[in-house]
């Protein structure tokens, strides 16, 4: 837990060492025992974690406390979340007036600290405490939690026992048990703290997994006891105003938490599987700022481009990628420049992820044949200048589309593409002519989303032999050399990967111990210049399109995501993930 010039200069302050090469041996003995510095200092008695602890809180002007035998109220332990409280590593331990008592492994976490004093209303005292002191005491959260936990489950079965009451009623009741109101409330501040963009309760066969979608990667929070399932179901449920004794058939609903703080919009979804249903929770947070082009991490030559095609006042603009690439956010963020009181702007949307002022959003229907398509059709008589398709995903819509930007109107939507150049066939397998994609697109954005760097544990690195090789298997390695040096990330053309610097994140309590926090966009711009229409026209293939555009200058995902690598705000391996096809 403790940084490696910390613990020497504590050894050293004790006279557990004297001299530099003590301290080496030490940690080379520590790795060849496949042990943590710390852990192998304890078992090896040098020094007891106790003193170690009790010294670097003395170091650092930081109150110590050992909370071994010490018992916590459960009113001041349930002040922070269960989530909160193990994976920022600290816990409640006392109240005194205005204050709260908190020991923690990481006194240094502001952010987490002014969370706590939103909170509670009161401001955090805090202690530094040892991992085991730690690990000993937030046994308590389980303890305390399997005592509700049971007498939930007994309470479950009585319910379902007793006559009289229909099973909704029932249900209804065993959602607004405290226990199980306290679980998914804190789940959902937890969510909302971590920006987490999905919430997944899932029904296994002994328990049930609560996991978080947090930076695009799927990460477990807590595993819960599958008696209480039919509990957690029925509160979400409540929440959404679902039907309650609906066990067999998928449901969809939403709600939304508002504070001062935050506005967050939950979309959910609920299906039957082999062991309950399971729920999963899409967080919306509609008070979210819209971001600048520039912000989006649009390098210089592929922004001119898009800041070129977008003041045109006709035509198409694509962006394509997977499911939650951040296309909605490229389209949002170009329609925030176009929005002006002297323009008339209308959306279609499959939900509406952002609220604009001035924007006429509409969301699709499908059961009651409100589509894409007919939404499209009904927009073309409301005078707009510019329409906003969440989506061209069939003949028909693509079709209105392409006539809308045909007759003067600035058309922006999505296409599920790997690259810019495939948007091109994808549009001719929905029957669009050849020469209507030329002369309609201006201007196709491919992309995908890359963890960024946590800032606060950044570290440089070389590249491992193995990590070279399969980047060479990959990508045409002197050609990205020659991007990275014309984009003035490295000095010259004559660098080789061997002797390049990266960087990456050694995790810390600010980004959860993964190395990475937020997202941004790695992008290739396909602009339609003469030489592309011309093989639009000859029925290219996507290869001799993505050719064309690249001889025309180009820089394509990867190349992006290893200036982006190379400058110190991803890391090669996300590039290498999110390349992947």
């Amino acid at each position: 837990m403790l940084d490696p010039k910390d613990i020497k200069k504590i050894l050293e302050a004790e006279s557990l060492i004297k001299k530099a090469e003590d301290f080496k041996k030490i940690t080379k003995d520590a790795q060849n025992n496949q042990k943590s510095l710390e852990d192998f200092l304890f078992e090896q008695k040098i020094i007891s974690e106790e003193t170690l602890y009790e010294k670097f809180a003395a170091n650092n002007e930081i109150p110590f406390i050992n909370l071994k035998d010490k018992t916590i109220r459960q009113d001041i332990l349930d002040l922070i979340p269960e989530p909160i409280a193990l994976n920022h590593e600290l816990i409640a331990f006392d109240t005194d007036k205005d204050k709260i008592k908190i020991a923690t492994l990481e006194p240094g976490d502001l952010q987490i600290q002014e969370f706590i004093k939103k909170k509670t209303g009161l401001e955090p005292d805090i202690y530094l405490t040892t991992p085991s002191s730690f690990r000993k005491i937030f046994r308590q959260y389980h303890k305390s939690l399997q005592i509700e936990f049971e007498d939930l489950a007994a309470k479950h079965q009585r319910a379902l026992s007793k006559g009289g009451k229909n099973d909704a009623e029932k249900l209804e009741a065993l959602g607004q048990d405290m226990p199980v109101v306290r679980i998914i409330d804190s789940m959902l501040e937890y969510a909302i703290f971590e920006e987490a963009s999905d919430i997944h309760i899932e029904p296994a066969e002994k328990e049930v997994i609560i996991r978080m979608r947090v930076d695009g990667i799927l990460r477990n929070v807590m595993n819960l006891p599958k008696k209480i399932q039919p509990g957690l179901v029925a509160r979400v449920k409540i929440l959404t105003n679902l039907k309650l004794d609906e066990h067999r058939l998928p449901q969809d609903g939403r709600f939304k938490i508002e504070t001062d703080e935050y506005k967050i919009s939950f979309r959910v979804s609920v299906i039957p599987v082999f062991d309950g249903e399971k729920v999963v929770m899409r967080l919306l947070n509609e008070s979210s700022q819209i971001l600048s082009l520039e912000q989006l991490g649009l390098q210089k030559t592929a922004l001119e481009k898009v800041k070129r095609n977008i003041a045109k006042p006709h035509g198409m603009i694509l962006v394509t990628g997977p499911t939650g690439s951040g296309k909605t956010t490229t389209l949002y963020t170009i329609l925030n420049i176009l929005n002006k009181p002297t323009t008339n702007i209308t959306t279609i949307e499959d939900p509406i992820e952002y609220r604009m002022p001035r924007v006429n959003q509409s969301q699709v229907n499908p059961k009651i044949g409100y589509t894409f398509a007919s939404g499209l059709r009904a927009f073309l008589r409301q005078d707009p200048d510019i329409i906003l398709v969440g989506e061209i995903r069939d003949e028909e819509t693509s079709e209105i589309s392409v006539n809308a930007a045909m007759t003067g109107h600035l058309l922006l939507s999505t296409l599920h593409t790997n690259d810019a150049a495939t948007a091109v066939p994808r549009l001719k397998d929905m029957k669009i002519p050849a020469f209507l994609i030329a002369s309609t697109t201006n201007v196709i954005i491919a992309q995908r989303l890359v963890r960024k760097i946590c800032m606060k544990c950044i570290v440089s690195q070389k590249l491992e032999k193995e990590a070279i090789v399969e980047i060479e298997k990959r990508f045409d390695v002197p050609k990205l050399i020659a991007v990275l040096s014309k984009s003035g990330s490295i000095a010259s053309s004559k660098q080789t990967l061997h002797s390049m610097l990266f960087y990456k994140g050694k995790g810390c309590s600010k980004c959860g111990h993964t190395g990475y926090k937020g997202r941004m966009g790695i992008y290739e711009v396909l602009e339609i210049n003469p030489d592309i229409v011309k093989l639009i026209m000859k029925n290219a293939n996507s290869d001799d399109i993505q050719k064309a555009a690249i001889n025309a200058g180009m820089i394509t995902m990867s190349q992006d995501g290893f200036i982006k690598a190379k400058n110190g705000i991803t890391t090669i391996e996300e590039v290498m993930r999110v390349t992947k096809e």
